[in-house]
């Protein structure tokens, strides 16, 4: 088994489970090892990424561990393997920060993605206009390749929405996101029309939440949560001023779970939040 320098998310994900694996086990790395045959440098790059594994060898292991949830062995099955160079946004390897690369790979694999965003637009349904404007004024300032590489990017994440087998989709967003002008009122009346037309997407759930609505909880974040294909493989996803942050472990992520469910409660229905942008529209 190869050993590589930079895992992605995902191989960093599968690593964390096989750890999560072996300590549900009650065993050590000294104890996995004797039972794998291998020695504990072996069983520690596999739990840090470093050492690629094959759907077969996951299997191998799990059991070894006497992993009693098949659906969670299937599952980090299928996240073995494969070479990452097959997906669109290796291209932008080296261009952008690699946490750019990480969110793209977590929608694209994701079975459902669920967002919430107070203050800018979900980037799954940002036109090309708006996500240039903001790109823009990125501090320290961004040069006009750097600019447009991030632009492409974000163009490119919004494969997973279209196709034949589209991922469901369902975004919160407060009146605030609405309401902030970005770019010329040209961009801001077509993002607005984009916005309508996406919520009429069978895949895709946009609801709103008015200045009306007042408080809600979670209302300083926002959240982008990819349901994995099991509960345990889901992932929550928060901007920081660093980069994205990336949260796997239980807890939070049922904390998130009653969150996003929250604030979805609060939020307008489909119907009427697409009669809200409209209103919006007209005023700019």
């Amino acid at each position: 088994m190869a050993t590589r320098n930079t895992p992605t998310a995902r191989q960093r994900r599968l690593a964390t489970e096989m750890r999560r694996l072996r300590e549900q086990a009650g065993l050590s790395t000294t104890q996995a090892a004797a039972l794998l045959g291998a020695d504990r440098t072996m069983v520690s790059n596999i739990e840090a990424g470093r050492t690629g594994l094959s759907g077969e060898r996951v299997r191998q292991i799990a059991s070894l561990y006497r992993c009693p949830d098949p659906a969670l062995v299937d599952a980090l099955a299928a996240m073995a393997g494969g070479r990452r160079s097959h997906h669109w946004w290796e291209e932008y390897r080296g261009k952008l920060p690699d946490g750019f690369l990480d969110v793209s790979e977590i929608e694209h694999h994701a079975a459902r993605i669920r967002t919430v965003q107070t203050v800018h637009l979900p980037g799954l349904l940002q036109t090309e206009d708006h996500a240039r404007a903001l790109f823009e004024l990125v501090v320290p300032e961004l040069s006009r390749l750097e600019v447009e590489l991030r632009v492409a990017h974000r163009l490119g994440r919004q494969a997973v929405l279209d196709g034949a087998d589209p991922t469901p989709y369902s975004a919160v967003v407060h009146e605030t996101a609405l309401r902030m002008r970005f770019g010329s009122r040209k961009t801001v009346i077509a993002q607005l029309g984009h916005l309508i037309e996406a919520g009429e997407r069978d895949n895709v759930t946009l609801t709103v939440i008015p200045f009306h609505a007042g408080g809600f909880p979670g209302a300083d974040q926002s959240v982008l949560y990819a349901e994995g294909a099991v509960p345990r493989l889901d992932t929550v996803q928060l901007d920081s001023e660093f980069g994205p942050v990336f949260i796997d472990s239980p807890t939070p992520l049922a904390n998130y779970r009653t969150l996003l469910r929250l604030i979805e409660q609060r939020s307008l229905p489909p119907a009427e939040s697409r009669d809200f942008i409209h209103s919006i529209a007209r005023d700019v």
